[in-house]
């Protein structure tokens, strides 16, 4: 290609697809290096307390590297001696819908400010306000602790004078995990379900029965197997793993609400995300799982084009079912 710049040809270059896949991976390198500090749990030691605070610093990290907060306001309180905040639009939004939004990290990690993230963008794409909390961590604090700090986030939420069928729960990984218990446990209680749930690389087999855990091992490049083994003894102890309550795939879906599956085609957990989609469909919940190609955990909180898209594809999923 050339232009003509005063009465002179200039040639002008544009970089090759591997070029471009070069500059990519060393502007990823800082957030692809905080992600594996998270999710460096080789055996159950790393869940000893220096390292569970190396993980969760690595946390904050990362939040700040990749928040969007452009045209967001961010508004932290406390919610019953538990941190919380809300993410609304600075300008004009829909406040008779609202997001729960619950975060990953294996429940032994994960923070406000590692929450911002995604919670940024599914207020983008919806123009709702969105709800994050902090839940209680294992080991310090098993299973149920965090379960019923989301159960406190949904109550906080109908005395706020929203219905069940104005909020979408949402989650990733672990978070995903805790968006699905908190609908099996609103069931068993025999309370209203929210009227739509979005799963971003959930966190649905804590039996580790699926066959990604082996065939994606080479691949996903952020988790491993022995990290979910240490993650799972943290908070599980010694609570039976096919309980609905830890692994939600062996649930009952009859009358869950539409659901939105999005996983990366590299990740060990993709198993929890397609058996969870036929599990579903069987029950006759609409679900639909998308599987994005060459991607690994969680890369919707990633500033790429992929990530982008996949928002997108949220924000058009959310719009279809309200």
């Amino acid at each position: 290609m050339t232009l003509k710049e005063r009465g002179r040809r200039v040639w002008v270059t544009h970089p090759t697809p591997a070029q471009r896949a070069e500059a990519e991976e060393r502007r990823l390198a800082p957030m692809m290096r905080a992600l594996k500090a998270i999710h460096s749990a080789s055996s159950p030691e790393s869940m000893r307390p220096e390292d569970l605070k190396r993980q969760r610093a690595a946390q904050e990290v990362l939040g700040r590297l990749i928040t969007p907060m452009i045209g967001m306001k961010w508004a932290p309180f406390e919610l019953e001696g538990m941190n919380a905040a809300w993410v609304r639009p600075e300008r004009s939004y829909d406040r008779n819908h609202a997001i729960l939004y619950c975060h990953g990290g294996g429940y032994t990690s994960g923070n406000l400010g590692y929450s911002r993230p995604l919670a940024s963008k599914l207020s983008g794409v919806t123009g709702w306000d969105t709800l994050s909390f902090e839940y209680r961590l294992a080991p310090e604090h098993p299973f149920p602790a965090a379960v019923d700090d989301a159960m406190k986030a949904w109550d906080h939420l109908m005395r706020q004078g929203y219905g069940a069928r104005d909020v979408t729960v949402a989650g990733d990984s672990a978070g995903g995990n805790l968006a699905l218990v908190l609908c099996h446990r609103l069931k068993q209680e025999g309370r209203r379900l929210p009227a739509r749930l979005i799963l971003m690389s959930p966190w649905t087999d804590m039996t580790a029965s699926g066959k990604s855990y082996t065939e994606r091992a080479e691949l996903d490049p952020t988790i491993t197997l022995d990290y979910i083994r240490a993650v799972r003894g943290a908070y599980a102890r010694d609570q039976e793993l096919t309980s609905p309550m830890l692994s939600p795939l062996f649930g009952d879906f009859r009358g869950f609400p539409p659901t939105l599956i999005q996983a990366g085609s590299n990740e060990l957990l993709l198993s929890d995300s397609v058996r969870l989609r036929d599990r579903m469909q069987a029950a006759g919940v609409p679900c639909r799982l998308e599987v994005w190609s060459d991607m690994w955990h969680v890369f919707q909180m990633f500033p790429i084009k992929k990530a982008g898209q996949a928002m997108a594809s949220v924000g058009r999923f959310l719009l279809e079912y309200t």
